[in-house]
Formats: structure tokens, C-alpha cells, sequence
């Protein structure tokens, strides 16, 4: 039985959820959406089913790290990384501050793709997020050449702060605050 960590009620597209992830499980259903072309920057392209339960089993057992399987009206739709940016992916690389939290998300391939469903569930995400009160920033380092998901960034909230420079990748270094999400959610000027 998953334990259900997070609900929001979309307005255009219904029902969303984040649940606990299973490494061993999921990572059959994992393994096709972090090979496929679309999940390029995920960096697994050429992972296997071992590898991936591998990997997210490493997160579910790190301390500072952890992911969860996003549904969508109950259907497995995404997934989420969330993590101290203090402790992973960003650890040296850049001014901590109490309170921020680092994401990574991906949502699976569709045959027909729906308008507005990614942004959708990056606003889930930043929701479940900032749904704990100790959480004052969402850090993200997304490949530079990731376009899309900087405009995604941006639609919910997020500051670029500079480029860095990291073993696998040049990335943006990027957050948003409480405050910035909340306003963008609204349509207002943060």
C-alpha cells in the first residue's frame, strides 16, 4: 500500500497526487520514461530495469534524498526527486540558506500530449513542496540547454541566479521563493 504524501485539485485538469515510491516495484514503469528521448537531460538514456531500481533504491535509502511516484487521477503520470541541496547536487555549489529545498521532477512520455499538464504538475510539485513550513526556497539546477523546463521555471516562480558549473553538467542555478511561487500560482507580479 503507498502512503499518499501529497493531493492538489487542478482546475482545468482534475486530480493530481504524489505517493511513496517503490525502487524495486516502479522501476519497470520508470525505466520507460527516464530512457525515453524526451527525459534526455535525466541523464539514464542507456540505464537498464536493474539500474534504475539501483539508483532510486541509493535515494530512498539517503538521508538527504528522496523520490515519490506522481499520479495523475490515479494513474502514474510523474516523477519527483526532492532533496537538501546542502547535502546533494548542489553541496560547495552555491550559498545555502535555512529552509531551501532542492527538485527534480519528470513527467512520463504521452501519447497525446496534454496542454498545460506539465505545468500542472510542476505546480504540484512546488505545492507539495512548500506545503512544510520549514521550507522557505526551492533550489533547481537544470541543464542550460533545457529550455523548456526554464520556461516552465519561470511560469511558476523561479529566479535564475547564476550558471554553474557541475561534474555532469553547466547548469542554472535557479530558486524561488515562498512568496514568488504563491504570486505566480495567483497571476500577480511577485
Amino acid at each position: 500500500m503507498r502512503d499518499t504524501v501529497f493531493r492538489r485539485e487542478d482546475p482545468e485538469l482534475g486530480e493530481f497526487s504524489v505517493v511513496t515510491l517503490d525502487p524495486k516495484a516502479d522501476a519497470a514503469l520508470l525505466l520507460g520514461w527516464v530512457t525515453h528521448p524526451k527525459a534526455v537531460y535525466w541523464m539514464m538514456q542507456n540505464a537498464d530495469e536493474a539500474e534504475v531500481a539501483h539508483e532510486y533504491g541509493k535515494i530512498a535509502e539517503h538521508p538527504h534524498h528522496d523520490a515519490f511516484l506522481g499520479l495523475h487521477r490515479g494513474r502514474p503520470a510523474f516523477l519527483v526527486e526532492r532533496y537538501d541541496p546542502a547535502h546533494v547536487e548542489l553541496a560547495g555549489l552555491y550559498d545555502h540558506e535555512e529552509g531551501d529545498v532542492g527538485m527534480h521532477f519528470l513527467t512520463a512520455p504521452a501519447d497525446r500530449p496534454v496542454h498545460g499538464f506539465t505545468l500542472a504538475v510542476i505546480t504540484t510539485v512546488m505545492a507539495m513542496l512548500f506545503d512544510d513550513p520549514a521550507t522557505r526556497r526551492v533550489v533547481v539546477e537544470p541543464d542550460v540547454r533545457n529550455t523548456a523546463v526554464h520556461a516552465l521555471n519561470a511560469a511558476v516562480g523561479f529566479e535564475v541566479v547564476r550558471r554553474i558549473v557541475k561534474p555532469e553538467k553547466e547548469a542554472l542555478l535557479s530558486v524561488c521563493t515562498r512568496r514568488r511561487f504563491e504570486a505566480a500560482v495567483r497571476g500577480a507580479t511577485p
